[in-house]
């Protein structure tokens, strides 16, 4: 143990004095690689309607999708894109073969709890409780599916506490930007999909040791929570959590550019200048009712709500109530209506006619 963490601090020493030279040659950044945890022979978390290899690959894909369609600047790298095994020493060597920028794995949560529910996003570091301690057990231990892991990973064993020293002296090489990158992702989470934010963590993660960059693991939610696992498996909310995902990348990679030492003073104006923005074309509204005849003003519905809007949707009418372009405000205001209508649900429009949830808030990330 001893020689091993000598190594380790040999290695650490290394990279600490190449770190500076770090943000003077990275002008852009220019690779991200995508993790979906687990996979293949590992199903991960199972809840009751799902398995967190099929959700945190659902995630991802769309995550990709959205940086490949307005960052194409960037290069996007997965881990994995269909259902396969990958151990955790070659995700962190994908990462480090393409001299990523960004290493972001992705996953989903479980606890016995059935209550607790909502985000967190862990850095590399020492676990400051036994639920932290948990948590990094819970995904180091998938090592034990591959063969000759003691040797692989240098004694280490994903259910010993000791072995977790070793995460203490690595985790200050690229600690303030992984938590620069931790805490944009749970704003988002918290602001723009309205999720319980639990907080930028640490824990000794190893599909986080070996990476050579900024590294994040992203717990979405609970899978052992039922109405989280529903969000979680939904095609709806994938999309929200992409997109949350996609826009922390998207501030980190303007701030990180925006910090480099050698940026001509056009770039430098670029990532300042706030450009004007368009006027939203995307309305979110709650429906609260569907009838196959007209319901008169004053009536029904009406009497219920002051703000009544309807729509028709093939031989039904349908009515709404409440109107906005933030999804977060809409949201908000779901849980109030619901408190009258229990089966009240969001629904989208753009010029009037209705758009499916996904394809709303696509173009709500474009026009943003």
């Amino acid at each position: 143990m001893q020689k091993r963490i000598g190594l380790v601090v040999s290695t650490m020493i290394f990279m600490l004095l190449l770190s500076p030279l770090y943000g003077q040659h990275a002008l852009k950044l220019k690779t991200v690689v995508i993790d979906p945890g687990h996979g293949g022979k590992d199903p991960g978390a199972i809840g009751k309607l799902a398995k967190e290899k099929d959700v945190v690959l659902a995630i991802s894909l769309k995550l990709g999708n959205y940086i490949e369609k307005y960052l194409p600047d960037v290069k996007v790298i997965y881990t994995r894109k269909t259902d396969v095994f990958v151990p955790l020493n070659e995700r962190a060597e994908i990462a480090n073969a393409n001299n990523a920028d960004l290493f972001l794995s992705i996953h989903a949560n479980y606890i016995a709890n059935p209550r607790i529910y909502g985000t967190e996003t862990f850095v590399l570091g020492l676990h400051r409780s036994e639920e932290h301690l948990e948590v990094a057990k819970k995904e180091n231990s998938v090592i034990v599916m591959e063969e000759d892991y003691t040797t692989k990973y240098e004694g280490f064993d994903p259910n010993v506490p000791e072995s977790y020293i070793i995460f203490e002296l690595m985790q200050n090489v690229y600690l303030d930007q992984s938590i620069q990158v931790a805490s944009l992702v749970q704003n988002q989470f918290h602001q723009r999909v309205g999720r319980k934010d639990r907080g930028v963590k640490q824990a000794g993660f190893l599909v986080l040791r070996s990476t050579s960059m900024p590294g994040v693991l992203i717990e979405t939610g609970f899978l052992s929570n039922r109405i989280e696992e529903r969000f979680l498996t939904s095609s709806d909310g994938q999309a929200y959590l992409a997109s949350a995902i996609y826009r922390a990348f998207r501030d980190y990679k303007k701030e990180f550019e925006s910090k480099s030492l050698i940026v001509d003073e056009g770039t430098r104006k670029a990532a300042v200048t706030p450009e004007p923005k368009a006027e939203p074309s995307v309305l979110f509204r709650i429906q609260v009712a569907s009838s196959r005849k007209e319901i008169k003003q004053g009536t029904g519905i009406y009497k219920r709500f002051d703000d009544v809007w309807m729509y028709r949707d093939g031989n039904r009418y349908k009515y709404t109530t409440g109107c906005s372009s933030n999804y977060k405000e809409i949201t908000a205001l779901l849980k109030k209506i619901q408190s009258k209508i229990s089966d009240s649900f969001i629904v989208a429009f753009e010029n009037e006619k209705r758009l499916p949830l996904e394809e709303a808030f696509e173009k709500v990330l474009e026009s943003n």
